[in-house]
Parts: structure tokens; C-alpha cells; sequence
């Protein structure tokens, strides 16, 4: 039987269908009634015992009190949506994509699930999981970070290819590969939801570490929201304004005195700054035309 032609990876379920080979998992189905849909010979009941979970899944913390939510639901209902899985051996089969499904029916003792199963090598198995995964909305921004970068340098992807392919502009995953630029601290503060997106942006215009984490540390003590971090920010880089020593002028004597002498001569404020005791200037304030009228004709005396 042909191969069905291989269609480039994007967004949605379809994309995780295509390239299917019903062949590979013709033996699996012992009969009509292990396929989900007589007329949908894409999905299959499979052994549990049968699936193993992805050793390349990007997503590393699975929250136990959802997925036994989700246990609940599918004990009462069923598994409606299908895990996504590749055929490795005879009876061996990979989690692409539905690990929380798979873990809660697992948890209540389930012996079969139903699956959607498709042919892929390891690069294109990672890449359908990765595209998968920040799909969903519960990922954390350094998950999604990571996940993106795994995605341009182990799948040999440029930053304009995964543009294309999650329908996210190319700043945006710029921005987040940056977070792992950010220390290893505020790395795991990201991950446990203790600051946003919007934080670490903030973040990342700070080119020092100590202010870094000096501002990360009053992000968390103070619980500041994006607007008030951005603010700290700004305070931070606002020119200090100068102690009283620093505006205290030592002025040279003679040079106060000649300063006294013009002004009283032209009956205006004088100010007379020399450099290296070589080079200078005079200014001459006057207050309206006829007093620069006046200046001018003592100029010309």
C-alpha cells in the first residue's frame, strides 16, 4: 500500500494525522469492535501495556492533582480524546502526544486507550511533540522557552521555519529563547509561576545581574505587578541628583572678583569661567532689548 504523502509539520490535529501508515497497525486490531469508528480506521484501542511514555518529552512536570481530575472525568465518560502515538516494534508504541491522558488512565486501570497512530523517525517524533506542546496553555514561559529551542537546534529549525509553523512572530520566540539567558534563580521562578512573562521582559533590560536580581528579589517580596517593575526599572536608571558637595563651585577669587566688577559695570549678571587658567569665556545676561542696547554701547566705549 502507498504511503500517504508526508505534509509539512503546522498547527492542529491534522498535521499530528498526517503520514499515516494504517498497515503498521492492521495486526493490532483483533476486530471490528477495537476500532473507535468503523468508518475512521485512524483510530485504534491499543494496549496500555503496550505504550511507552516519550523519554524526549518536553514537558518535565505534570501537576497530580489535574491529572487525577482527569481520571475522575474519564472514569465517568471515557477517554474521549485519543492519545497520539508511533508504532516502534510489534506490539511497542511511543507516546507522541497525550502523556496527562495516558498517566490518568493508566492511574485508574485502564487496558486499553484509544489512539491515533502514525509512522515517524526520533527527529520527526520530536518535532510533532515540541509543536504539540506549546500549543497548549498551561505550559510555563520557560517550558515554552525551552521547548523552543530544543525546536531550532535539535530539529535544525531557523527562527523564521518555527514562525511559520506555531503561527508565532518571530520576536515573540526571540523573546523567549532570551529567558534562558536570565539566572538560574529567576529561571526557577519562572517555572513555578512566581513571576510572568511580563516580569522577565522586564527582566531582560537590565544588563547587570545584581540589578537583576535586586529587582527580582522586590518582584517577590512586594508581589509587583508588571506596570510597578517596569517603574523600579526605570527609577533605577534615572540620573541621581547631586549631593551638595558635588554642587558647591570652588571658585577662584580674582575671577569672582572680575565677575562683580561687569556686572556692576553693565548692570547685568556676569558669569566668567576659564579653563586652564589659559582659555575662557564671558556671559553677559541681559533682560530685555534695551538693556542689550545699553550693553552694547559700553562694549562700544
Amino acid at each position: 500500500m502507498a504511503k500517504m504523502k508526508k505534509k509539512e509539520l503546522g498547527k492542529g490535529l491534522q498535521a499530528l494525522l498526517s503520514n499515516l501508515e494504517e498497515e503498521e497497525v492492521k495486526d493490532e486490531v483483533q476486530g471490528p469492535d477495537e476500532v473507535d469508528d468503523a468508518e475512521d480506521r485512524l483510530i485504534f484501542t491499543i494496549p496500555i501495556s503496550s505504550i511507552e511514555a516519550n523519554p524526549g518529552q518536553p514537558r518535565t512536570d505534570f501537576d497530580d492533582d489535574a491529572i487525577k481530575e482527569l481520571a475522575q472525568s474519564i472514569q465517568t465518560y471515557g477517554l474521549i480524546q485519543p492519545i497520539t502515538i508511533r508504532k516502534l516494534s510489534s506490539n511497542h508504541y511511543q507516546i507522541i502526544s497525550g502523556e496527562r491522558r495516558f498517566r490518568a488512565a493508566q492511574s485508574i486501570g485502564m487496558e486499553r486507550v484509544p489512539a491515533y497512530v502514525r509512522v515517524a523517525n526520533d527527529t520527526e517524533l520530536l518535532e510533532m511533540a515540541l509543536v504539540e506542546n506549546i500549543q497548549r496553555e498551561d505550559l510555563n514561559p520557560l517550558e515554552i522557552s525551552l521547548t523552543y529551542q530544543r525546536l531550532i537546534e535539535e530539529c535544525q529549525i531557523t527562527h523564521e521555519e518555527l514562525s511559520d509553523r506555531i503561527g508565532k512572530n518571530r520576536s515573540t520566540i526571540t523573546n523567549y529563547i532570551r529567558l534562558l539567558k536570565l539566572p538560574p534563580e529567576i529561571q526557577k521562578g519562572l517555572k513555578q509561576k512566581q513571576l510572568s512573562m511580563g516580569h522577565a521582559r522586564a527582566l531582560l533590560s537590565l544588563e547587570h545581574i545584581d540589578e537583576i536580581l535586586y529587582v527580582y528579589h522586590k518582584i517577590s517580596s512586594e508581589q509587583l505587578s508588571v506596570r510597578a517593575t517596569e517603574k523600579l526599572i526605570r527609577d533605577l536608571h534615572k540620573p541621581k541628583p547631586p549631593t551638595t558637595a558635588q554642587t558647591e563651585e570652588v571658585r577662584d577669587p580674582e575671577i569672582v572678583k572680575i565677575e562683580d566688577k561687569l556686572s556692576e559695570l553693565f548692570g547685568a549678571d556676569v558669569k566668567v569661567t576659564s579653563r586652564d587658567g589659559m582659555k575662557g569665556e564671558i556671559k553677559i545676561k541681559f533682560e530685555t532689548p534695551n538693556h542689550l542696547d545699553e550693553i552694547l554701547e559700553l562694549l562700544d566705549q
